[in-house]
């Protein structure tokens, strides 16, 4: 069947059934998960894939935009091992966590079911979740010290854990026996598990209703259209070539800067992102694997032309170049942990990049690091804790106005966990929880505020570890905009507060019981020049606390006072 032959009524009722598919497996997994990463955060996602090449068909809108590049390359993986095998069958399900197949890093565990139709393959629904604690020698994985991913997590190629419907309980034990946290990752496996059976029975009631020769042509028939709306919107952009460049501080092993360099090319409808010049893959755990930088490409893509639709007919108009060898394609065993920080680092320099062609499309620079914070020990009992967590910063500003203030990463949809619960659930008290001043880059539109965070530690010992970006290059402007603050992090000893010699990353600070870790989290940038600003917004800055006195009379001048008059 043609795409012709689809009644448009028909392809949207088809396209909203499908979504919502998807989503009911968001929720699904989300209200069953045990770690907050997933229930709180909604570190997960799903989807349809095809068939035949792994592209990703449907998305959940709850889960991570970057999941929905990454996981059409997490299915290909398992198509390329049933091939393989020769023996797969409806029932079966197939799990791993290897990042170098499936991209982002070893925490997020990748959930694949063939879904049959008549005793035909019809497509995959896939899960990913990232799961509290993955072994490796870091409570939590994010190992800033990591040179290989050994050292980063257990690490799990594509194997069954269902064979035509029946649980195979070895290699649950074996997931079990290598997690520092086995009742968590249980309660997350069952999760995913459920939301897959979920996701099998709906697809039965819209196959019974519609068949399957009309479902899949509305599935042919959406990335289609995906590809002519894509094509259409890079069209109507002017031609030409622009480049920008920003860095990463430092691999966590050798205190360098890494650059990471970006040229965005438009010519008729076609776009190409060509990252030549970005640095060589490093020592440390700053590299990703070639999966994950084209799927932070799509997401970024995906920020500058928002009306696009969730599948990859999206990209089929984009040409993504990626050296080899490059800390955007490294190979296995590379360590990958700090994945969140480079794909940051790729969405600034494309949104940078862009907007010296079309800067009313674009946002300045975000905060530009998770700030993956763990902090872990044992409680009185003797059973261990890990509390694992990542912390909101500034948006940047944009044609339409100011950046929003303690927001998550571009990368994500996902929400930072509460306070309430993460003193629920673990052995800290949060101090402090509240914005930063004078950290948002001044602009026409300024960005948003980062945020400081202080926890301290109610039992008797613990370790911290930080994996964090931002700490010496700053969010930068667009358009003219100011860079924001850059990043801070310090923690308490006895003999008073330090920081981190490499900035951002460290492991292994020894707590004791009440001292305490802070994050100064970066806003975002500005955009447009800062003598542009309305006073009365300035006067309006000054007067919630958002900007001090001094700091606005330095960078705007004093006009502002006569407004605030």
């Amino acid at each position: 069947m043609t795409d012709q032959a689809i009644n448009p009524i028909t392809l949207a009722v088809l396209a909203g059934r499908m979504e919502q598919i998807t989503d009911e497996m968001d929720a699904t997994l989300f209200r069953a998960a045990f770690n907050p990463i997933i229930a709180e955060a909604h570190d997960a996602s799903h989807g349809l894939y095809h068939a035949a090449t792994g592209d990703t068909l449907v998305q959940g809108k709850s889960g991570l935009p970057i999941f929905v590049g990454v996981m059409s390359f997490a299915v290909r993986a398992v198509i390329e091992k049933a091939a393989a095998d020769g023996d797969l069958a409806d029932g079966d399900i197939y799990i791993f966590n290897d990042a170098h197949l499936g991209g982002t890093h070893l925490s997020d565990m990748r959930l694949v079911r063939p879904y049959f139709r008549d005793g035909r393959l019809f497509c995959y629904l896939a899960s990913v979740g990232h799961w509290h604690d993955v072994g490796g020698a870091v409570p939590g994985n994010y190992n800033p010290a990591a040179t290989e991913a050994f050292q980063e997590a257990f690490i799990l190629p594509p194997v069954r854990i269902a064979r035509k419907g029946v649980l195979q309980q070895d290699i649950i034990d074996i997931l079990m026996r290598n997690t520092r946290l086995p009742q968590s990752a249980m309660g997350d496996l069952n999760g995913q598990l459920g939301a897959l059976d979920l996701g099998t029975r709906r697809l039965d009631e819209l196959l019974d209703e519609y068949g399957a020769g009309t479902v899949s042509a509305a599935l042919d028939a959406l990335g289609d259209r995906a590809e002519t709306l894509m094509r259409s919107e890079v069209a109507a952009l002017p031609d030409g070539r622009w480049e920008a460049e920003d860095f990463l501080d430092n691999d966590g092993i050798m205190d360098t800067p890494l650059p990471i360099r970006v040229a965005l090319e438009i010519r008729g409808d076609r776009l190409t992102l060509d990252f030549a010049g970005t640095a060589a893959a490093t020592a440390g755990p700053v590299n990703i694997a070639l999966p994950t930088a084209v799927a932070c490409c799509y997401v970024a893509i995906k920020h500058i032309f928002p009306d696009l639709p969730a599948n990859a007919g999206v990209m089929r108009p984009v040409e993504i170049k990626v050296p080899d060898e490059s800390l955007l394609a490294a190979k296995f065993p590379a360590p990958v942990g700090g994945y969140t920080e480079t794909i940051l680092r790729m969405i600034d320099v494309i949104f940078s990049a862009a907007a010296k062609a079309v800067p009313e499309r674009v946002v300045a620079n975000a905060y530009g690091t998770i700030n993956a914070l763990s902090i872990a020990g044992k409680r009185a009992n003797g059973q261990p804790w890990v509390m694992f967590s990542f912390y909101g910063g500034g948006h940047g500003g944009s044609a339409e106005g100011d950046g929003l203030n303690h927001g998550n990463a571009p990368i994500s949809t996902a929400t930072i966990p509460p306070l309430e619960i993460l003193e629920a659930a673990y052995p800290v008290m949060f101090r402090q929880w509240a914005l930063r001043p004078d950290s948002a880059g001044a602009g026409t539109h300024s960005g948003g505020l980062g945020a400081t965070y202080e926890i301290e530690l109610l039992e008797e010992q613990a370790e911290a570890f930080l994996f964090g970006e931002r700490g010496r290059f700053p969010p930068k402007g667009v358009a003219g905009g100011a860079s924001a603050a850059t990043n801070v992090f310090s923690y308490e000893q006895e003999d008073g507060w330090h920081h981190p010699p490499m900035a951002s990353k460290m492991r292994g600070i020894r707590l004791k019981k009440g001292q305490r870790v802070q994050l100064m989290t970066p806003g975002g940038g500005g955009y447009g020049p800062p003598d542009k600003r309305d006073p009365a917004a300035v006067a309006r800055d000054v007067a919630q606390g958002y900007v001090s006195s001094e700091a606005a009379n330095k960078i705007y001048g004093t006009a502002w006072q006569e407004a605030e008059q």
